[in-house]
């Protein structure tokens, strides 16, 4: 199944993914006329960040809608729908930057050698995604709430990606890249508003979910919220347990 993605609820309610992002385009640190893809650009703030600092970028997302909603916002920017694991650039790029979009790509070692091709020679691939122990208690409390309520939870239905920092490592090494920098971080994230879980859940669960009808989303999604109550909701404020895996490798 491909995610559908609600571009608007994205904005709206899921904002701090982007503003959590920004201080890796510190880390990237692009320069003037460098020529950057951006895999899994989302909506595109970031590549407008980017942008901002003269470098000249392409914003690339699997999602028509996501793209969709970027080219509306950043209509000087260049966007399109690809997804990385088919993406067939050579050569052509000084960087490789990527927010928040890495776990949700199942092929792994394409993607990797994509971008590792993408790259021009020496050029890097700077990169945050969830990482090991990412989301640990909302995936827990998705697969008690499913067994309560007797709805079957589909392993092959997970569709992320959460590895360890070493693991990770030896993926990139393997693909040819020497990493720099690799980090797996802790990083609590404040939802926003008294429906912040359920709305994280609609947006995010929909391929745990898939084959489940409205009503009984509905009922997950509460018993989610009654799990969670005594852990994940501090000060009238849900918190999502992220962990953060970032790295930064060169070819």
């Amino acid at each position: 199944m491909t995610t559908q993605w609600n571009a608007s609820l994205y904005d709206q309610k899921h904002d701090f993914v982007s503003k959590f992002g920004a201080n890796l385009v510190d880390v990237l640190a692009p320069q003037t006329q460098e020529h950057i893809l951006d895999v899994g650009c989302g909506t595109g703030d970031l590549a407008n960040e980017i942008a901002s600092f003269g470098a000249i970028v392409r914003g690339m997302d699997a999602s028509k809608e996501m793209i969709g909603s970027a080219q509306q916002k950043y209509p000087t920017l260049a966007f399109e729908t690809q997804d990385a694991a088919t993406m067939d650039y050579t050569n052509q790029f000084d960087a490789v930057f990527s927010n928040a979009a890495l776990h949700w790509m199942k092929q792994q070692e394409k993607v990797m050698a994509n971008i590792y091709r993408a790259l021009k020679p020496h050029g890097r691939f700077v990169a945050e995604m969830g990482g090991q122990g990412n989301i640990a208690s909302i995936v827990g409390a998705l697969r008690q709430s499913m067994e309560e309520l007797q709805l079957p939870y589909k392993e092959q239905y997970f569709p992320w990606f959460f590895p360890a920092a070493e693991d990770y490592q030896a993926m990139l090494e393997n693909a040819g890249f020497t990493v720099q920098m690799m980090t797996l971080y802790e990083r609590p994230t404040p939802l926003q508003g008294d429906d912040g879980l359920r709305n994280w859940l609609v947006m995010f669960s929909n391929n745990i979910l898939q084959h489940v009808s409205d009503d009984d989303k509905e009922l997950v999604y509460a018993k989610c919220e009654e799990l969670l109550k005594p852990t994940n909701y501090q000060n009238k404020q849900w918190i999502a347990d992220y962990w953060r895996l970032r790295f930064v490798a060169k070819k």
